[in-house]
């Protein structure tokens, strides 16, 4: 089991305050702490922490106003890394982390048939944690043809990132359907719950702007630490 690269520390900023927005912990209008002071309690250099407020302002959900301080605005659908996420904890929010359990080539499962033309797929299995809370098992699989081999080392914490930056792959759009299973026999014993305990479950199929799958994935989701949360709304 390894954790996978860290997405730079600004993004790690920027993508936690969207979800904290998200959820409703800051609320609209709401003025942000200074800067440094806001700085100092997450930890973070003065920098860093701008260049995250700044990608913040620049996804619409931030006024930053000379010599007054910085304003929460509160949009219903955001670009950014973690739009596609849909697991919170059960207070809102949480900032995803990931640690692969394994990646291997293999053949594909029957009924993949719409995921690429290749019939070898590459499958990932990873631990999924909210702020370093333990929450889910994943199964992902990607089409053979995305590329020869892939390793841990290639992966950030966010597969959709790594898709666009080292796959060309944008995710455009998924399809879920939501359940209830079981934790599968794989499960590690790391994870919380053992094989055969009830759980949340998310079967989804992820698509390019061309209706294309690209991906094809499986999670098994603890409903007491976590939620499945799809906010809709206008603009």
């Amino acid at each position: 089991m390894a954790t996978t690269s860290a997405l730079p520390k600004f993004i790690q900023l920027s993508e936690m305050l969207i979800r904290e927005i998200a959820a409703g912990h800051l609320a609209d209008g709401a003025r942000l702490p200074p800067e440094r002071e806001m700085a100092d309690e997450l930890g973070v250099a003065v920098g860093t922490l701008r260049k995250a407020l700044a990608d913040v302002e620049a996804k619409g959900l931030l006024d930053r106003v000379q010599g007054s301080g910085n304003y929460v605005r509160h949009r219903p659908a955001v670009n950014s890394v973690y739009a596609f996420f849909r697991l919170e904890l059960l207070k809102g929010g949480g900032l995803p982390t990931a640690q692969v359990l394994s990646v291997d080539r293999l053949a594909k499962p029957a009924g993949f048939a719409r995921l690429g033309g290749d019939p070898q797929g590459h499958r990932i299995r990873r631990l999924r944690s909210l702020d370093g809370v333990l929450v889910a098992l994943e199964e992902i699989w990607l089409d053979g043809a995305a590329r020869d081999r892939i390793a841990v080392s290639d992966l950030s914490d966010s597969l959709y990132h790594f898709y666009r930056h080292e796959l060309g792959v944008v995710i455009a759009s998924v399809e879920d359907r939501i359940g209830v299973d079981v934790v599968p026999d794989w499960a590690p014993a790391a994870f919380h719950l053992r094989p055969g305990a009830p759980v949340g479950y998310i079967e989804r199929v992820s698509l390019t702007a061309a209706k294309d799958p690209a991906e094809f994935s499986r999670t098994w989701y603890d409903a007491k630490r976590a939620n499945y949360i799809s906010r809709m709304g206008k603009g």
